[in-house]
């Protein structure tokens, strides 16, 4: 077919038309701005509307990610990521940009510490995605760190979030030009991505924009709003400066980067003040502020704030050995750092003992992982379902357990491990590390396969092929290399947390 009869998708936005490229059977527009730059006056402000412009704009190249620290492995800059600070924009995949297709719509919230990523990250590449649930995928970047979610003087809370829900609006306005369909929008995200999602289900500001939610690896850090003022003071005095409009916006943003970087090697010190939240070496999450996240996305959903919008949560096994893996520490783990770690994260006054007599044989660094994996990804998680239920929603559940082939297997099912599996995107990012930059076998492309084809099942229908979760059966999707739908494996560490409640960390001490 010649490039006359299958010219470049055009399609006109609410800001102006934009012009994007056919790829592999499909039309794919990349930096599409969907809010204006938050540079100048709009720094640390709300997002303001995309300015408009005049003729066709070529959306051929990913947008500049926001300020962001790439300290972490696996994270690149995208290869055709255009300069400037057009930072809020979004990407699409789309079968076909016609109007009247009306095609289910996901849109990506990439995860981060809540201070890295961007939507154009190579392992985020929608393409499998689109075409093989014939859907419109998108992704988008959002402001991090202390552009994005600081608690800064005279500023919102949530700037990241909120640029968040101005990308749904955005979709809502501008997706059926795209060939999608605004009333069937599923919004699906992993780690600090899994972390924004639950918030926005929390949040009177994204009502209406979703109809399906699927949260991988939910971080159960939440900060008081104490506790973000606290933490944000030690943010902006890294940079010698006061954590006001004021005093931040005069600076450049790679200087609060490494502000926020050199804080995070100090949080361990904090851990009498700012309790579990300092070991994470994050300063970032969302703030539990009243206004713009009025609380915590547990006891919101158990209010039945999302009851109408149907949910996938779930969490992979050994999620948190990849931290100790990065930090060199596998197979070094002491009895007294294995102690202090359940002091710290284990729930109720007996925690300690709890963990050690649910779970006797488990060595030092086994009760080490155990207790983090537990606290920080598979209990919030989990209760998040169950708070959805209580609710009156309905909900669906799983859990990867197919270990990473990569480093020899050691690091299991490990965080992160879900990226590549369900992009399909083997060979970047994350998933050189997790598949030692080999070519998948057959056993993962088919669980890569299995995936994306849950996934956009139930984007398209609200089923993703297994039983709803209940609090009498709890039925599991077991995500291996035999899938298996039983209840819930890890059962006896569920015990331990059940009558634990998440909810914002508080602020210990007061300096």
């Amino acid at each position: 077919m010649t490039e006359h009869e299958n010219p470049a998708p055009v399609v006109r936005t609410a800001a102006g038309a934009v012009r994007g490229r056919r790829e592999d059977g499909l039309a794919v527009f990349r930096g599409i701005p969907f809010a204006a730059p938050p540079v100048g006056p709009a720094r640390f402000a709300a997002p303001r509307p995309a300015e408009p412009w005049d003729g066709v704009r070529e959306a051929y190249a990913f947008g500049p990610p926001p300020p962001q620290d790439l300290g972490l492995a696996g994270q690149t800059v995208p290869p055709r990521a255009s300069a400037g600070e057009d930072w809020l924009t979004v990407n699409v995949w789309t079968p076909d940009a016609d109007p009247a297709a009306r095609r289910p719509v996901m849109v990506w919230i990439h995860g981060g510490a809540y201070k890295l990523g961007h939507g154009g990250s190579p392992g985020y590449d929608a393409r499998h995605i689109a075409a093989d649930g014939d859907l419109v995928v998108v992704t988008l970047n959002y402001r991090l760190g202390m552009e994005g979610f600081a608690h800064i003087e005279g500023a919102p809370a949530n700037r990241g979030l909120l640029d968040q829900v101005a990308a749904l609006e955005w979709v809502r306005d501008n997706i059926a030009g795209f060939g999608g369909d605004p009333d069937q929008v599923t919004v699906f995200g992993e780690s600090a991505g899994a972390g924004s999602i639950a918030s926005l289900l929390a949040m009177d500001r994204a009502a209406g924009l979703l109809r399906r939610a699927i949260v991988q690896s939910v971080p159960g850090t939440f900060f008081s709003d104490a506790l973000a003022r606290d933490i944000g003071t030690a943010l902006a005095a890294e940079a010698g400066l006061r954590p006001t409009v004021a005093d931040l916006s005069a600076v450049a943003p790679d200087r609060l980067v490494e502000a926020g970087r050199t804080l995070a090697a100090k949080m361990p010190r904090y851990v009498d003040r700012w309790g579990q939240a300092a070991p994470t070496v994050t300063p970032y999450s969302p703030v539990v502020d009243g206004e713009v996240l009025p609380t915590a996305p547990w006891q919101a959903l158990a209010a039945g704030a999302s009851a109408g919008v149907d949910l996938v949560a779930g969490h992979n096994r050994d999620e948190f050995r990849l931290f100790i893996a990065m930090a060199g520490q596998l197979g070094k783990i002491t009895d007294e750092r294995a102690a202090a770690a359940l002091r710290l994260y284990a729930p109720g006054p007996d925690g300690e003992t709890g963990y050690r007599a649910a779970f006797p044989d488990a060595s030092a660094g086994e009760l080490y992982e155990r207790v983090q994996s537990d606290w920080l990804f598979a209990a919030p998680t989990m209760k998040l379902a169950e708070a959805h239920l209580a609710g009156g929603g309905r909900a669906h559940a799983y859990e990867l357990t197919w270990p990473a082939p990569g480093n020899g297997g050691v690091l299991g099912a490990c965080h992160g491990l879900d990226l590549p599996l369900l992009f399909g995107t083997f060979d970047a990012d994350l998933g050189i590390l997790l598949f030692d930059g080999a070519a998948p076998t057959p056993v993962a492309q088919e669980l890569s396969a299995r995936f994306r084809a849950s996934w956009t099942a139930f984007a398209r229908t609200g089923d993703p092929g297994w039983p709803a979760y209940d609090t009498e059966r709890r039925l599991v999707r077991v995500l291996d290399a035999e899938p298996a739908v039983v209840p819930y494996p890890e059962e006896t560490a569920r015990g331990l947390w059940a009558k634990h409640e998440f909810g914002a960390l508080p602020l210990l001490q007061r300096p």
